[in-house]
């Protein structure tokens, strides 16, 4: 099972309309239902996002427990878990993996970014020092 119709399923679970996981993500109705039909690639931030308005953790929508994949889902008090079985774990475990190098490639780039800004910063006191 892809991402995209674990998406499709939670949403589903919850008795949500495509049209209020739209508005909750502040998007237009148009792209969250290509984010479901798959026909827009998923980004980390967007994936956190999503994860963020069900409630659960981003890990959670891509992890895959042999070949079946479980979503409790508390609202209200009231507990609800829904089971969907599938053969597709590799592939899934591969998009986690994917997106996991994505998000770990930015927090290098940002780090990279924040040594830059600190040596600057560091040599801007320096000579301000020397004045």
């Amino acid at each position: 099972m892809n991402v995209n119709e674990k998406i499709r399923k939670i949403r589903e679970a919850k008795g949500w309309s495509q049209e209020q996981m739209a508005e909750n993500l502040n998007m237009s109705l148009n792209g969250y239902a290509k984010i479901e039909r798959g026909e827009s690639k998923i980004y980390l931030y967007k994936l956190e996002q999503i994860a963020h308005v069900f409630n659960i953790d981003v890990v959670e929508m891509m992890r895959s427990d042999s070949k079946n994949i479980c979503f409790q889902i508390n609202e209200n008090s009231y507990l609800s878990t829904n089971y969907y079985g599938d053969n597709e774990a590799l592939m899934i475990e591969n998009e986690r993996l994917k997106l996991s190098l994505s998000y770990n490639q930015q927090l290098l780039e940002q780090k990279d970014n924040e040594i830059q800004l600190l040596k600057e910063m560091v040599s801007l006191l320096k000579q301000d020092k020397q004045s």
